[in-house]
Formats: C-alpha cells, sequence, structure tokens
C-alpha cells in the first residue's frame, strides 16, 4: 500500500502537466477539468473515482491501477491502456475521446464505452464479450482476433468488423450498421 492516501476529495483545475499528481491511493475521488497531457499517472491506484472534463492525452498510465473508475468527457487521445494494471481493472466511458487509444490484449468483459469518439484506436486481440459501444464513432478502430460476443453495436457508427477474424457471437448490431461488417467485401449496398 502506498504512503500517501486519499478519500472522497475533489481536485478542480490542477495542472499535472508541470508537477506531478502525488503518487499513492486515490479513492472516490473526483478530478474536475485537470491537466494531465504528456504527464505521469504510473503506479498510481485509483478506485470509485471519477474523472470529468479531463485531458490525459499521451499520459503515461504504466502499472496504474482503475478500480471501477469513470471517465466523463475527458480526452484520452493515445492512451495506452494495456500498460496500466489488468488487476481489479473496470473502466466506464461517457462521451471521451479515445482516438488513438491501445486496449490491445486487454480482457475488458461488460466495458461500457458511451458516446465515444474511438477513431484509430486499437481493440486487437482484446477480450470485450457483453461491451458497450453506445452512440460511438469507430472510424478506422481496429478489431483483429477480437471476442466481441454479446457486444451491442447496435447505435455505433463507421466500424469495420470483419466477421471471418473476430469472434461475433449474438453480438447485436441494427440493420443500417450491417454494413460495417461487409466492407471488406467492397460491395455497393443501396
Amino acid at each position: 500500500m502506498s504512503a500517501n492516501f486519499w478519500t472522497d476529495q475533489e481536485f478542480t483545475k490542477e495542472d499535472y502537466t508541470q508537477k506531478k499528481l502525488p503518487k499513492g491511493d486515490y479513492e472516490n475521488c473526483r478530478f474536475v477539468d485537470c491537466l494531465f497531457s504528456k504527464g505521469y499517472l504510473d503506479n498510481q491506484n485509483f478506485v470509485e473515482c471519477t474523472f470529468e472534463g479531463c485531458d490525459l492525452t499521451n499520459t503515461n498510465i504504466a502499472n496504474t491501477t482503475f478500480n471501477e473508475v469513470t471517465f466523463m468527457d475527458c480526452k484520452m487521445v493515445g492512451l495506452q491502456f494495456e500498460t496500466c494494471s489488468q488487476l481489479l481493472l473496470s473502466l466506464h466511458c461517457t462521451g471521451c475521446n479515445l482516438s488513438v487509444a491501445s486496449f490491445h490484449g486487454m480482457d475488458l468483459p461488460r466495458i461500457i464505452f458511451d458516446g465515444c469518439k474511438l477513431h484509430q484506436t486499437d481493440f486487437s486481440e482484446a477480450h470485450l464479450k457483453q461491451a458497450g459501444f453506445s452512440g460511438c464513432d469507430l472510424e478506422n478502430a481496429l478489431f483483429e482476433n477480437t471476442n466481441l460476443e454479446q457486444a451491442d453495436f447496435t447505435s455505433a457508427i463507421n466500424f469495420n468488423i470483419d466477421p471471418s477474424i473476430n469472434q461475433l457471437k449474438k453480438t447485436r448490431f441494427s440493420e443500417s450498421g450491417l454494413i460495417g461488417l461487409l466492407k471488406k467485401y467492397d460491395i455497393v449496398v443501396t
């Protein structure tokens, strides 16, 4: 356990690009409009925390624990989630920009992405069984050898998922979204 422990605290409009967030355990804390861009959140522990309107672009999250953490309206471009601790990992992202982020090879059953921009996000070799992609824009997102069983894409747009190289058992799509499963065939649907 870390020497520093914060619980039920709110951090508002803090700039952690010049000074680092003190290392430690954060439980039930809120981070509102904070800047972490290109900074360091490595080796931290966040339990039941919320990040709202924060900029975490290209932040180092190596060995960081995110247990029941919610991100709302955050800029999270380029985050390498596969470097964070997989132990007790539980995320919920609403209205976030996760473009060019990577979830490569991660085990994230039931993860929720709600209204997120996931352009060029890497989900290759990930386990996303029962994941939700409600209202998400998945332009050029990478799905390769990904387990998407029972995942929900009914209101997702711009996805390109090859059924021959991904697991799609009972995956949900809207009728209009079915074109995202046929793009590799270069056919025209009118």
